[in-house]
């Protein structure tokens, strides 16, 4: 059966599929047994742009779909799950929550692990997330931005095998892979193996951004890697376990479970926005560039239906913007920066968002406030960044071209040692 949708220009088709290889930490393939039947998720590969959408046939199955490379590990198994609402399992007909499968399964899931935005991803960006029980599962709901970022001793007991599967945007300070690390480092600390699900990374064509520098390190960042990193969850997490990041130089006993027919130059359309207030593909592609007014006092466009799709403030030249809106509270926003003031600055919802980080939007805002020092909020900048120079080099009036020579060393030295840990072209 094959049902095709087109969203912002992208194909999705969703088919039925046989399953064919996985890969694991001890870097083992496998072949599939089995020809179970999965669902998969089409997009289009760059390298057909030139050729009718309807002749193309590139067809990515996420890990999740991929039940019978995992399910034989949970046998037995008392299981946890760290998910939230990307979490799923595609089907002919939409899709079904990973943990729900996994109950109709017969698997023993035993507790449920949310990231920040919580389990059903409706909590504001660093928003602190309680503990509770999933109304549909009676499930325990233990929360990795609360009190702790990390799965404690006490929560774990009764654990005998971890999942990890969230859907990520390919960006150092989204905070999904600093959550993937505190959770293995938890699992090695008490020698329980953890399962990954691999998806694809939308931004995972390229590499760009100054490296984080150690003496930044926060939950916004907490390894040297570019701000753009390439890569997919499960080639991060090889990354960590073989660079030692975790406590001590600790390696965690991970098993990615691989996507089929994923690579690196994949285009890839994602069904269920990852975060509150990335609503569509347009925002995706623009969050590397726009994520960083994060760090400054210019709205990004929360608290309207445009996130990371629009930028502006109310001390930036009126005379020079003909854009203007206004920011109120909304899903996701509760304190919009500037909330119900007038913002003046750009619109770029329907602008061809090329795949790509630029720092033309902030450069452009700088050049443009009436009031330069209410731009930046330092410290918060210095973290999105990963490093205090960035901000320096902007206000010292450095071209885009000549800041992004400053990242030339770093970013080839990153290349480098990514190559080592890449499971997909």
């Amino acid at each position: 059966m094959l049902l095709k949708v087109f969203k912002n220009t992208v194909l999705f088709s969703i088919i039925i599929g046989i399953s064919a290889v996985t890969f694991s930490c001890k870097n083992s393939v496998r072949q599939d047994p089995e020809n179970t039947k999965h669902e998969t998720l089409a997009v289009n590969d760059t390298s057909n742009t030139q050729q009718d959408t309807s002749e193309i046939d590139q067809t990515i199955t996420v890990a999740a779909n991929r039940t019978s490379q995992y399910l034989p590990l949970l046998k037995g198994k008392r299981v946890a799950v760290v998910a939230n609402q990307t979490s799923v399992v595609f089907k002919a007909e939409g899709h079904t929550h990973l943990v729900d499968t996994l109950v109709s399964l017969d698997v023993n899931l035993k507790k449920v692990f949310a990231p920040e935005h919580g389990f059903r991803g409706t909590a504001d960006a660093g928003e602190l997330v309680k503990d509770g029980k999933d109304t549909k599962t009676g499930l325990a709901l233990l929360s990795l931005h609360g009190r702790n970022k990390k799965p404690s001793k006490a929560q774990l007991e009764d654990v005998d095998i971890m999942i990890f599967d969230i859907q990520d945007v390919g960006v150092r300070f989204y905070t999904y892979i600093s959550t993937l690390h505190h959770v293995m480092e938890a699992c090695a600390e008490q020698n329980i193996p953890l399962i990954i699900l691999d998806r694809p990374n939308p931004n995972g064509n390229y590499i760009d951004g100054p490296v984080l520098e150690k003496q930044h390190s926060s939950f916004l960042g907490m390894h040297p890697i570019p701000l753009v990193h390439g890569m997919t969850i499960g080639e991060y997490a090889k990354m960590i376990n073989g660079e030692a990041w975790l406590i001590n130089g600790i390696t965690c006993d991970i098993t990615i479970i691989e996507m089929k027919n994923y690579n690196h130059n994949s285009t890839y359309s994602l069904a269920i926005r990852p975060s509150p207030n990335l609503p569509n593909d347009q925002s995706i592609v623009l969050y590397p560039s726009l994520g960083l007014f994060e760090g400054t006092n210019i709205n990004a466009g929360r608290g309207t239906e445009f996130q990371f799709q629009r930028y502006g403030a109310p001390f930036l030249d009126k005379n020079h913007y003909s854009f203007n809106y206004t920011p109120v509270a909304n899903f996701g926003s509760k304190h919009p920066k500037h909330k119900n003031e007038t913002c003046y600055g750009v619109d770029l919802s329907e602008v061809n968002a090329e795949r790509k980080f630029t720092l033309k939007y902030v450069i452009d805002a700088y050049n443009n406030a009436t009031d330069k020092t209410k731009v930046f909020n330092t410290n918060n900048f210095t973290t999105h960044a990963g490093t205090a120079t960035l901000q320096k080099q902007i206000e010292a009036g450095l071209s885009e071209a000549e800041i992004k020579a400053t990242w030339t060393d770093g970013i080839e030295s990153f290349k480098s040692t990514r190559r080592k840990y890449l499971i997909y072209n």
